[in-house]
Order: structure tokens, then C-alpha cells, then sequence
């Protein structure tokens, strides 16, 4: 039985098992970075749901399995901290919402969810609608394209669109704004991120660029405010009632735009892949798209409740290609969990490289099969890691899904699609955000 509770005798009792094949100093830092998901698979297979890594000399309990995640998640804020094993996220985007101590994330928490509250999503809907139809309408009769490039230029324009409104997404276009996420996508690293490396340099120019770009438009709203997204976020207050100052304005306008495209470009080019290899689930998701959105170039809220397969096929990408592969905290105090002293001071992962392959909660958990979301509702509690969990769940999620289901449905609807790059030459890119490596696929616009 799951034992959470903190005690005063966990002296006596063991740390969690460290995994072999860590060296001095360095600990498990090269089988890390070379092969995450075997990685954590092989611990949990010698060790089950708690064991121990080293990381460049710092201790992590990983925590895999559905109360080990619940405990994870349920004690941040409590035990857990976010706030230190983020820091690498915090030297792209200053100490905004989580990436700051609890009271600064209790001062911000407002501002986030009030962007995908229920009338923001309803409004954003013909927004995404519409630059995906301007997307889709663009590829011609046939041809080829890079699937990675291609969805990372269409999230960015959803993004943009939706959260700062034409207007000002035109701007910072022509300005040089979205330029800057290549340097930020490519210095995304947990560890190394304060060393004087050159991807670091070119990470801190590109914020002082985006910064740079954004301080005059944030001026110019303070003295004359028009009715757009952009506007709406800068007049939101924080927590308090206060307005949030231009340095943090900033910052959430550049977080925001970075996880507004770069976690889900990703997601939705596996998404893609996947339905191309599949061809029997395709065909039905295709005849339901046919169906429920007929030839409209609007999806609505409707439209969406009645996508079960298209939605399915979104959760199965998010389970088999997750974003993000590992959700990190602080032990703020000793706990005791599974029998194992787990002390302040380490910390404490969770993988979905080990998680979401468990045979006992997601059957045949190698194979692409949308179904186990659709028919069998698998991955109802914490087994599912994509986008967090608790309070801490990503506010961003349904923004995600929606964008990638119309991605999904009009592409689909309107085009035959089939691999040039070879599935077996198909890797995981490691830089930035979990996404294919280039992939080339063939169109042809369907006969109506």
C-alpha cells in the first residue's frame, strides 16, 4: 500500500535503489542524453516504481506508475517544489508562474487560466478554423512537403493569431519576433543551461530581442489599448488586482507564444504520421470528418464534441509522442514513499517514456491504437502523463487539442497523404520539444 506520509524516523530506512551503470560525478548524464526512453524503461524494469539516478552529481528518485503519480503531483506545492528544477526554463523567461516560487505562481495562475477560459476558447475556434483552411488551401493540388517545418509554420500562425490578434502577429512577423524561437527551442536543456556554451549566448540574445520587440508594443497599448488578444492579455491583473509590470508582460507574452508552438508542432506531425501508417483507423476517422463537418471551413464546439475518433487519434499521439518526456520537482522535506526514504534535496521525476508502456494500464502499449481512448477508456487517472497533471495540469491542454484536431480533420478531409521518408528512418528530434526528425510526405487533393 502507497505510504505518504511524512515521518520522523525515514532515517531508518532506505534511499531508493540506484540504477547501475552511473559514473563518477556525471552519474547516468550520457544514457540520459543518448536514449531517455530506454533509459527509464530499464530502471523500472530492474527496480519497479521507485528507483534512483544521479544527473552531474544530483540524486532523483523517479516515480513511475499511476499512485506514484498521483503522489507526484498531489504533493507539489507541499513536499514537491517546481521552482529549482525549472531553472532552465526560467533562464528563457524570467520567473513567471511556475517557473517563480509558489507565491509567484498563486500571483500569476489567474492571468494563464483566464486565456483558456470557456468564452476565450469559443472565440479562438474560427480563428484556428481559418488559419488552418488558409494552410491547407495553400498546399495546391499535389506535391511534397516537410511535415516537422510545415505544422511548426501553421502552429505559429495559430498562436499567433489567437493570442495576439492579426494585427499585431503581422508586426512582430515583419520585426523579426518569431526569428528568435529557433535560438530558444535549441538551448531547451535541464542540465547544462548555465554554462558559457554558445547555444546559451545565442538563447540570451534572442530574449533580449523578443524583449526588445515587445517593449515599444507594450508602450504603445499602455497609452492607446485596442481590442485584441494581445491587449487582452496586458490588461489582465495578477493575482492581487495589480497589473503585471512590462518586464512580465513581456516574459508571458514570450512564454506563451514559445508553448503556444513549440510543444504541439510536434504532436501534431506524429499525429499525422501515425494516421498515414494506419490506414484502417484513417479511413474511419476520415468518413466521421466527412460527416460531421461535411465541406464547412469552420469547426465549432460542436463539431468537436462529435469528433471521437479525431480526438482518440490526438490522446494516442499525446500517449505514444509526449511533448514533454519528463516532469521534474524538489523535495522541499524527507518523505517516505514505497518503503524508501526519499531526502530534501533530491529530486523527484516522473517518465512517460516508462509510464505511458505499462501493459496492466494501456494493453499492447507499443501499438498505435486510438481505440483504447475511444472504445475502452484507458488512461482515465494519473497512467497518463501528456500534459501533467493536478493543479498543475497544463492550462494550455484543450487549446492544444482543439488546434490539432481541426489540424487533423481539414487536412484529412481534403487530402490523400502518403510517407516519402521511409518509417523505419523516422526518429525522435531531440532538440526543443519531442518531434519527428524531417519528414517528407507526398499530397494529393482528394476528387469531390
Amino acid at each position: 500500500m502507497l505510504n505518504t506520509e511524512m515521518i520522523s524516523s525515514s532515517q531508518e530506512l532506505p534511499t531508493p535503489p540506484m540504477l547501475s551503470g552511473g559514473l563518477p560525478y556525471i552519474g547516468h548524464v550520457l544514457e540520459f542524453y543518448r536514449d531517455q526512453e530506454n533509459f527509464f524503461r530499464r530502471g523500472y524494469q530492474t527496480h519497479g516504481s521507485v528507483f534512483g539516478i544521479k544527473l552531474l552529481g544530483q540524486p532523483m528518485a523517479i516515480l513511475v506508475g499511476p499512485q506514484q503519480q498521483s503522489f507526484f503531483f498531489r504533493s507539489t506545492d507541499k513536499q514537491l517544489d517546481m521552482e529549482k528544477p525549472y531553472a532552465f526554463l526560467a533562464a528563457m523567461f524570467g520567473r513567471i508562474a511556475f517557473l517563480g516560487s509558489h507565491e509567484t505562481y498563486k500571483q500569476h495562475r489567474p492571468v494563464l487560466h483566464s486565456l483558456f477560459g470557456r468564452d476565450q476558447m469559443v472565440g479562438y475556434l474560427p480563428v484556428m478554423s481559418r488559419a488552418v483552411k488558409a494552410w491547407v488551401g495553400s498546399l495546391g493540388e499535389s506535391g511534397e512537403i516537410e511535415l516537422t517545418a510545415q505544422l511548426t509554420h501553421l502552429v505559429k500562425e495559430v498562436a499567433g493569431r489567437c493570442f495576439l490578434g492579426d494585427a499585431v502577429h503581422e508586426r512582430l512577423e515583419a520585426e523579426g519576433f518569431w526569428a528568435q524561437y529557433d535560438a530558444l527551442s535549441a538551448s531547451l536543456d535541464p542540465l547544462l543551461y548555465n554554462l558559457p556554451l554558445p547555444k546559451f549566448a545565442r538563447r540570451d540574445a534572442a530574449k533580449q530581442k523578443i524583449r526588445a520587440i515587445l517593449q515599444p508594443l507594450i508602450e504603445e497599448r499602455r497609452a492607446n489599448p485596442v481590442d485584441d488578444g494581445f491587449q487582452y492579455l496586458l490588461d489582465q491583473p495578477d493575482g492581487s488586482g495589480q497589473p503585471l509590470p512590462d518586464e512580465i508582460v513581456a516574459n508571458f507574452f514570450a512564454a506563451l507564444m514559445f508553448a503556444g508552438h513549440e510543444t504541439t508542432a510536434g504532436q501534431a506531425a506524429w499525429s499525422v504520421i501515425h494516421l498515414i501508417e494506419n490506414e484502417p483507423y484513417r479511413q474511419r476517422l476520415t468518413a466521421e470528418v466527412e460527416r460531421v463537418l461535411g465541406g464547412l471551413d469552420e469547426v465549432n464546439h460542436m463539431h468537436l464534441r462529435e469528433f471521437t475518433l479525431v480526438n482518440a487519434a490526438v490522446q494516442e499521439t499525446g500517449r505514444l509522442r509526449p511533448s514533454a518526456e519528463t516532469l521534474i520537482r524538489e523535495v522541499k522535506e524527507d518523505i517516505e514513499l514505497d518503503g524508501y526514504r526519499i531526502p530534501a534535496g533530491w529530486f523527484v521525476m516522473t517518465s512517460t517514456a516508462a509510464a505511458h508502456f505499462i501493459p496492466e494500464f494501456f494493453a499492447d502499449p507499443y501499438r498505435y491504437d486510438p481505440e483504447r481512448f475511444s472504445e475502452r477508456k484507458e488512461g482515465g487517472g494519473f497512467e497518463l502523463l501528456t500534459f501533467g497533471g493536478g493543479l498543475h495540469k497544463c492550462t494550455g491542454m484543450n487549446f492544444a487539442r482543439t488546434e490539432m484536431s481541426i489540424i487533423l480533420a481539414m487536412l484529412f478531409r481534403d487530402y490523400d497523404l502518403e510517407l516519402v521518408t521511409p518509417a523505419e528512418e523516422l526518429r525522435v528530434e531531440r532538440s526543443g520539444s519531442s518531434k519527428p526528425t524531417p519528414t517528407v510526405v507526398r499530397y494529393k487533393r482528394k476528387i469531390t
